[in-house]
């Protein structure tokens, strides 16, 4: 990750300044500083107050998890907690992604945590992971690898080198906003696989639009887009972290497949 404790706090938003592609005289206007201030903390001539060193991580979009390393740099206390989920105080929260969860059926929906682990899931995602090898499934269960995996979703995925396209779009983008490590050698893993060479132009038909991920189920073909929502205002690292993904059926025919296996259980 781009923050630790072991360098010095300037050096750690000046980087962190220049991955977002922004200038001191651009960081200065967001924070409503002076530049020759943004210039003193980068070059360690002005210590940083608590304050400021959030100010900044606010403009420069530093992930909660990143701030606290940023304020530890500084010499303050972490800002943020990082609760268990199972944690008493988190009830709300696994209620609310329950209750989102349940009533998103006979449709699939997953809950994820940054690295794309799976948290949890309603029980139509049976449609994705059926035959799929046991070793895959063992937790922390990673929804990106079991997706583009060859022994994984890939061989049952119709529009393979869309679909990976699209994936690995979609994580390269979260590898550039959190600069985080372990979503580098996922993004890595995953552009390693064979088979399916990525695509990430879509020519759509007449009427669609949006790209689906269209699935091999038994003697038809399904086909999925996704609605992905997060917490509002999350101040703890676990709900900051979480996504849920919601898959609706793109098709009349998907939609009647969901039902009847779910009528059927």
């Amino acid at each position: 990750m781009l923050s630790t404790p072991q360098r010095p706090i300037g050096e750690q938003l000046r980087q962190w300044r220049e991955h977002r592609r922004l200038s001191q005289l651009d960081l200065a206007l967001l924070a409503e500083v002076s530049t020759r201030h943004v210039s003193f903390v980068e070059t360690g001539r002005a210590a940083p107050s608590r304050d400021m060193v959030l100010r900044l991580a606010e403009q420069l979009e530093v992930p909660l998890r990143e701030r606290n390393a940023l304020l530890l740099s500084a010499g303050f206390a972490p800002a943020y907690g990082e609760s268990n989920l199972d944690a008493p105080h988190m009830s709300a929260v696994r209620d609310a992604t329950r209750q989102v969860l349940s009533g998103h059926e006979p449709y699939p929906a997953v809950v994820v945590d940054r690295h794309w682990n799976l948290v949890d899931a309603n029980r139509s995602v049976g449609v994705f992971v059926q035959d799929i090898p046991p070793d895959l499934l063992e937790p922390p269960i990673n929804v990106m690898r079991v997706s583009l995996h060859p022994r994984g979703m890939a061989p049952r995925i119709v529009n393979l080198a869309e679909w990976r396209g699209h994936l690995l779009h979609r994580l390269r983008r979260q590898v550039e906003l959190t600069a985080d490590a372990a979503l580098e050698q996922l993004y890595a893993e995953l552009r390693s696989y064979l088979g399916g060479e990525a695509s990430f132009t879509t020519q759509p038909g007449r009427g669609v639009v949006v790209a689906p991920l269209r699935l091999r189920h038994q003697d038809a073909e399904l086909a999925f887009f996704s609605i992905v929502a997060s917490f509002g205002t999350p101040i703890d690292i676990t709900v900051d972290e979480l996504a849920i993904e919601a898959f609706y059926p793109a098709d009349a025919r998907t939609a009647e497949v969901l039902r009847a296996a779910a009528a059927a259980t």
